[in-house]
């Protein structure tokens, strides 16, 4: 009869890395002007933090290679299965990027892209400035889709500033288009709750934007308002 040795099982199932390769890089560049935390629980490593860039200073990160592990069965323990650095770099991009509004994930989406390799600033602005400009180009047609979202939205809410959000009042001051009457800072403490929904409306208003009672019944006949039967 063999004697065990407790606890050698969890030894033997503890998950080893293998040393990653240090050739293995890819640069991702931003010039999208918000920092970016982005986790990926099941890789290691899974934290990636893009700092804010501009098209005149574009933010540069160096991703490694990052694997997860999968579990191929009693006593045994986890496989590691490693990802190269631009695969890396491209995920982080699209999962991020995949949840904006407005984004099509094609020529309308944040200035966000990735090169094979360790590149500096310096190389960004010169050897791939024909990548730069391309993100310039699909960020300012995700700004121009932004702005015409808030539009809509700033009407459909009956000018509810919670309505819009960081990205479309950025892509607004970005086009310089600073007369968009949603981009005024309005305080919270101005605003009133329909006491029919609740929903969170400006008191000039006599009508709620979204559940369309009627808040000033007074305010609504000097503004000869009709209303459907």
């Amino acid at each position: 009869m063999s004697v065990g040795f407790p606890g050698l099982n969890e030894i033997r199932m503890r998950p080893v890395r293998a040393t990653p390769n240090p050739l293995d890089k890819a640069t991702l560049v931003s010039i999208y002007p918000m920092a970016i935390h982005e986790v990926k629980p099941t890789s290691h490593p899974g934290i990636f933090d893009i700092p804010a860039g501009t098209y005149d200073n574009p933010s540069v990160t160096i991703i490694g290679t990052s694997s997860w592990f999968k579990d191929v069965g009693e006593n045994q323990p986890p496989l590691e299965i490693p990802n190269s650095a631009v695969v890396v770099a491209e995920s982080v991009i699209n999962d991020y990027c995949n949840g904006l509004i407005a984004c099509n994930m094609g020529d309308c989406k944040p200035g966000l892209f990735f090169v094979p390799g360790e590149i500096s600033q310096i190389d960004v602005k010169i050897k791939y400035k024909a990548l730069l400009d391309a993100a310039k180009a699909k960020q300012d047609n995700w700004y121009r889709e932004l702005v015409k979202m808030g539009d809509i939205l700033w009407a459909r809410t009956n000018g509810n500033p919670l309505a819009i959000d960081d990205n479309i009042r950025m892509g607004a001051k970005a086009l310089n288009l600073l007369d968009k009457e949603w981009l005024r800072d309005i305080k919270m403490s101005d605003m009133i709750r329909c006491p029919a929904c609740g929903t969170m409306i400006q008191p000039g208003y006599p009508v709620c934007g979204n559940c369309k009672a009627i808040i000033n019944a007074e305010q609504a006949k000097k503004l000869n308002i009709q209303f459907a039967g």
